[in-house]
């Protein structure tokens, strides 16, 4: 019995090892998810961007901006002088909050009455907006432990009072939830259409279906028209769970995520098909799957902000379609997006969809010839 079984054990090892696919699988995705969870999956903030609205020309309020401008955790990107200037900032997302000091911040701490610094933050990424605020009170808390020391006071000199735009409670459950529209969807695409053409390889029909009068574009439409209805439908049922099971707010259009849903579907579906194509096993087409799907949601801001990312690793994100689709899921849901505010996502994952689509049917009658 175990020379039986050691024998068998030989023989899994060489078919494995012999095959270049196997091979590449084998080693291929562990350095590759390597790389990624290494350098992307970041928590820490870095250069948080931010904008100064002063308007204390004391010297305290100088001291606070000092500590914040020789912190290594921010970077200031503007300085503003009025009220309307603040809405731009945020909603183009060219700074994450702004620190606003009220005309009698020096003053006050002067007169030890409470000195109150208004933080104005991005609200969209709560966790990325939950890190910031932390940062923002370490650099309070020193700043009040050195002024007390100095002036003889008991108790925080200063006090931080918070608003959030777009998520004013910070629930990580606004942000997370739209977030898994573009997730499952992805998922639930690559699994139908990854293993489409791998299933007929391996259960010996796809001679059959090659005989038929069907030409390889013709299979592909109908390899791919299940995964755009089964994806389309679990993507609606998902963001209809969203707003009515965990009550998260839906502002926008529904034709923008509409819109937004038909490229995305078309990007997957085309990335599915490449990947069956190229899978001999239904085996093979789920590593295939599990190859791509793990890098493209760690590079595609759902749960760490791509802003913390090295460059080179930020530039991959660019071919991943889970990246401009989180954008627009998220800009509906929480922002209010309307198609011609979204125009500059849908054209990147418009051409990722036409690319992989194209090359999917390359791929197929290439490995037909």
């Amino acid at each position: 019995m175990w020379v039986r079984i050691v024998a068998l054990v030989i023989k899994e090892f060489l078919a494995v090892l012999r095959d270049a696919a196997s091979r590449t699988v084998l080693i291929g995705p562990p350095l590759i998810q390597l790389m990624v969870f290494g350098y992307a999956a970041s928590f820490d903030l870095n250069h948080i961007p931010y904008a100064v609205y002063n308007q204390d020309s004391g010297y305290a309020a100088r001291q606070l901006l000092a500590r914040f401008s020789g912190s290594p955790n921010f970077r200031q990107v503007a300085t503003i002088h009025n009220d309307a200037q603040i809405a731009p900032l945020i909603n183009n997302k060219d700074a994450l909050l702004v620190l606003h000091i009220g005309q009698h911040f020096t003053r006050d701490l002067l007169t030890q009455k409470p000195a109150r610094l208004q933080i104005i933050i991005d609200g969209r990424d709560s966790n990325t907006a939950a890190l910031a605020l932390n940062d923002v009170s370490g650099v309070l808390l020193d700043f009040n432990q050195q002024w007390a020391a100095a002036h003889s006071q008991r108790g925080p000199p200063a006090q931080l009072v918070m608003r959030a735009w777009f998520n004013p409670n910070l629930r990580s459950r606004w942000f997370i939830v739209p977030g898994l529209v573009a997730q499952l969807t992805l998922v639930v695409t690559l699994l139908v259409t990854g293993l489409s053409v791998a299933r007929e390889r391996e259960m010996g029909t796809f001679d059959q279906l090659l005989v038929t009068p069907m030409r390889p574009l013709e299979i592909l439409i109908g390899k791919a028209v299940p995964g755009f209805v089964i994806g389309g439908l679990e993507g609606g049922f998902i963001a209809l769970m969203a707003v009515l099971w965990f009550h998260v707010p839906f502002v926008g259009s529904v034709a923008a995520l509409a819109l937004g849903m038909f490229f995305f579907l078309l990007a997957a579906i085309g990335i599915g098909l490449m990947i069956s194509s190229l899978a001999v096993t239904q085996q093979q087409g789920l590593l295939g799957v599990f190859l791509f799907l793990v890098p493209a949601i760690i590079l595609s801001g759902f749960a760490t902000p791509i802003a913390n990312m090295p460059e080179a690793v930020q530039l991959l994100t660019y071919i991943n379609p889970m990246r401009y689709f989180l954008i627009i899921v998220r800009g509906v849901f929480l922002e209010g997006s309307t198609i011609p505010m979204l125009l500059s996502q849908y054209a990147p994952l418009a051409l990722i969809g036409l690319v992989s689509m194209s090359a999917a049917v390359w791929l197929f009658r290439h490995r037909l010839a």
